[in-house]
């Protein structure tokens, strides 16, 4: 799956491909009868190309107000001017390829968690009942993927809950509210959506190491981590209270029982690796959807990769 810096550069890399072919039709010899004129075709630059870059001037993403993260969001806030390193495990190469930490960095459940910097494509088709198995929640400008139907189209092609998705079929969705978006998917042909996602960009990924009684150090209710533990793997990996959890191991916890969530972290390897959203985004997601279908129907599935 490629992924791309940028909604442009994912449209510019899809542009030249597309040019590239179109030369390299255009470089076959054309197969001429008697008595026919031969065939020509007009160049790109004899075409005169246009800018490679769309516009995208009504794009705003998630522009929350100050006042808005300062007030539920106190850590953002505290450190949105800092540089923060990356860590050896998240670093990624020119290759495309991390680099990881000898200790954990083999780990199924960190690759699974893995949230990637990134554009992605993603193709959809809807199915025999006429769905593709998603469901959206606007954020400010941003159009954000609120639940994901387990074994629907979006959950095969990967889709996740917390994803932003930029465009559908080409129409940037800035702006977009939740009936318009839904209005719209439902009038795509059924044979193939096209959308352009980021990879959960309110949410974060923190790898921990359980201690000799097999915990991590934070407690939580329903999701919500409302307590760590002092001197803890959690503590001292930076998990914070007023988050919720999402994944575990790279695995979809939204919507499973508080128990079914310790069982994940208790059958998992000694290396445990969560991914969190802060609680402010989290509920503005979830609050319209209903406590029965986000606990039966949510995709709680193990990633392939």
């Amino acid at each position: 799956m490629s992924l791309y810096p940028t909604l442009e550069d994912m449209k510019v890399d899809q542009m030249q491909q597309a040019q590239v072919q179109y030369q390299q039709a255009a470089q076959q010899p054309a197969v001429q009868y008697p008595g026919e004129a031969a065939q020509t075709y007009p160049t790109a630059a004899a075409a005169g190309g246009s800018s490679l870059y769309p516009s995208l001037q009504d794009y705003m993403g998630l522009s929350l107000s100050p006042e808005c993260i300062a007030q539920n969001m106190p850590v953002v806030a505290a450190n949105q001017n800092q540089q923060v390193a990356v860590p050896a495990y998240g670093r990624v190469t020119g290759a495309g390829q991390m680099q990881v930490a000898p200790v954990t960095g083999n780990d199924v459940g960190l690759r699974r968690a893995e949230i990637k910097d990134g554009i992605r494509f993603v193709q959809l088709c809807k199915d025999q009942s006429g769905m593709i198995g998603l469901r959206v929640r606007h954020v400010n400008k941003g159009l954000f993927v609120a639940f994901v139907h387990a074994n629907s189209p979006a959950s095969l092609a990967g889709v996740r809950f917390g994803d932003q998705i930029l465009q559908i079929n080409d129409q940037t969705v800035a702006g977009w509210d939740n009936d318009k978006a839904h209005k719209y998917l439902k009038k795509c042909e059924p044979q193939k959506i096209t959308m352009a996602i980021r990879d959960r960009p309110f949410e974060r990924t923190i790898t921990m190491h359980k201690d000799s009684g097999g915990t991590i150090g934070f407690v939580f209710k329903n999701g919500k981590i409302n307590s760590l533990v002092k001197d803890s793997s959690a503590a001292r990996n930076g998990v914070l209270t007023e988050h919720h959890l999402v994944e575990v191991n790279g695995q979809n916890c939204v919507g499973l029982k508080d128990e079914d969530t310790r069982e994940l972290i208790r059958s998992g390897p000694e290396c445990i690796t969560i991914t969190i959203m802060p609680s402010f985004i989290y509920e503005h997601i979830i609050k319209c959807m209903g406590n029965s279908l986000v606990k039966k129907l949510m995709d709680h599935s193990i990633p392939d990769w």
